[in-house]
């Protein structure tokens, strides 16, 4: 019987239908549902039960209006959101080490149960692994204001969430086979960055030893940033931007009131910055959980203890612009008034310019520089800032190019290596065939060594601090950069751009 006994209750879990040596816990409570009147507070435990708790389908989603493919989609009522899934080996040996998985989805939407995420194969590689949902969008991570009238609601509440199924993990996961001294804890694009906010916070201190970022994206919110965006979404929502009024909207409002300012930046060329992508939504520096942007945060020595891995793909935003969400640059025009809403100097974009190929489309020259300017350049950094710290730190790209260098599992040519691509190689969910619009189509053999390869340094890392490649320096001299393709080449540090961050400096976006 695949019962086990945790701090609140026994849960009974299944054999995984791809591999009946792994057992599946889904939907396990590791907090209370944080609404009512627990809504916009720090988690509270989850209540405990009797008899043992069936844990073999996903937990509800948090709030949000995206539908996945292969996902649940959020309803409204659905409140015991803070719920967890493990895969772990049935037959373990105990003292495992354990990876714990943060989604991303621009903190407005995601969940654990996307198809990407199914922790079968890592767990076959001897990991347990812990894939986790959290408060999303304004129940998450919306500044709600004091008014006196009750307890200050804190902000980073999706950070704190985290924080506290790291606290479930410490406590209740040796039950499960792994060992909570050997915990990774892990993440992608908004999820990368909130492991990189949790690096920088003395709370989280502790819960984790090693860290997996792919994709960080650079945007961390002021408090003053944070309480403009709550004003536009309280007016939308026609409630005060005060904690009494936005209680008195209904998660439902607020989502839908979130998604019309979202709208009008993305109609409005003239709002600035929030017209290319209009992410309103992210940590906040509060200087109580968050004492700043993690990448200041790491130049500054925290979370130099944690061993660190992270990767980013060569062509992050060619994604954002296939699915639509992105806005068009089309003209010089257009492209100058990127350039000029971001600070980014006439050298920096005519540096792109020059290194792309001939009479490369304008549309190009912008999709390289945002998603530089959102992921790549800012992950690099977070890497080098953390070895010049003392840290040990390792730096992947990820530049499978479906039909392009060597992959046959596609149709020649037409899926770039973007933003998410990398993910499915390395959970070694390939088969999935709703990611296939990610990966370019059924994979072939070269595209299933690449995922063996990446899985490998996945599991390799979080069981030894080593995924077979040198570490950074710290001082950038001779540093060795793992580079993901399916001829399995391994480069030093070639990247066309990166000179050009260096002279130009990157600037610290807010969501």
């Amino acid at each position: 019987m695949d019962v086990f006994t945790t701090r609140a209750g026994r849960v009974r879990g299944r054999r995984s239908e791809r591999d009946p040596g792994i057992v599946t816990v889904r939907g396990l409570p590791y907090a209370a549902p944080p609404f009512g009147a627990d809504r916009f507070r720090e988690p509270r435990p989850a209540q405990a039960w009797d008899g043992v708790r069936e844990c073999t389908a996903f937990g509800p989603v948090a709030p949000q209006s995206a539908e996945l493919p292969g996902s649940p989609a959020w309803s409204p009522g659905d409140e015991d959101i803070l719920t967890l899934n493990i895969w772990a080996p049935a037959d373990g040996p105990g003292g495992l080490p354990v990876l714990v998985w943060i989604h991303g989805g621009a903190y407005v939407f995601g969940s654990s149960a996307q198809p990407d995420f199914d922790g079968t194969a890592l767990a076959a590689r001897g990991l347990v692994v812990v894939t986790l949902n959290h408060r999303l969008g304004f129940e998450g991570f919306g500044h709600v204001p004091a008014d006196g009238e009750g307890p200050a609601c804190p902000d980073n509440r999706g950070l704190l969430d985290q924080i506290a199924a790291l606290e479930w993990v410490r406590d209740n996961i040796a039950a499960f086979g792994g060992s909570p001294g050997r915990v990774t804890l892990a993440g992608q694009s908004s999820g990368a960055t909130s492991v990189a906010c949790l690096m920088a916070a003395d709370r989280a201190r502790g819960l984790f030893r090693r860290a997996i970022l792919h994709s960080a994206v650079n945007a961390c919110a002021t408090v003053e940033g944070a309480a403009r965006t709550t004003a536009e979404v309280a007016a939308e929502a026609g409630v005060p931007a005060t904690r009494t009024g936005l209680l008195a909207a209904s998660p439902q409002t607020l989502v839908s009131a979130s998604d019309r300012v979202v709208d009008r930046y993305r109609q409005d060329p003239g709002s600035g910055q929030r017209h290319y992508d209009p992410a309103i939504y992210g940590p906040v520096a509060d200087g109580d959980l968050l004492p700043s942007d993690p990448l200041e945060a790491w130049a500054a020595g925290a979370g130099a203890e944690v061993e660190l891995l992270v990767c980013h793909t060569t062509e992050e935003y060619w994604l954002l612009d296939a699915v639509g969400s992105s806005a068009k640059v089309t003209t010089e025009q257009q492209l100058g008034a990127f350039a000029q809403d971001f600070g980014l100097p006439p050298q920096l974009v005519n540096g792109y310019r020059d290194r792309l190929p001939d009479a490369v489309p304008i549309l190009d020259v912008y999709l390289a520089l945002y998603g530089d300017l959102l992921f790549a350049e800012y992950s690099s950094r977070l890497a080098e800032a953390h070895a010049r710290a003392g840290g040990r730190a390792f730096l992947s790209r990820f530049d499978r190019r479906c039909g392009g260098d060597g992959g046959d599992g596609g149709d020649g040519g037409r899926v770039r290596a973007w933003h998410c691509a990398d993910i499915p190689f390395a959970f070694g969910n390939l088969h999935e065939e709703s990611l296939h619009f990610l990966t370019g189509g059924p994979p072939g053999p070269a595209d299933h060594e690449l995922s063996h390869r990446m899985a490998g340094a996945w599991a390799a890392f979080a069981a030894q601090g080593d995924p077979d490649w040198a570490p950074l320096s710290g001082s950038g001299e001779g540093d060795v950069v793992r580079v993901w393709r399916t001829s399995g080449e391994e480069a030093r540090e070639t990247d066309a751009f990166r000179d050009l961050w260096e002279a130009a400096g990157l600037p610290l976006l807010e969501p």
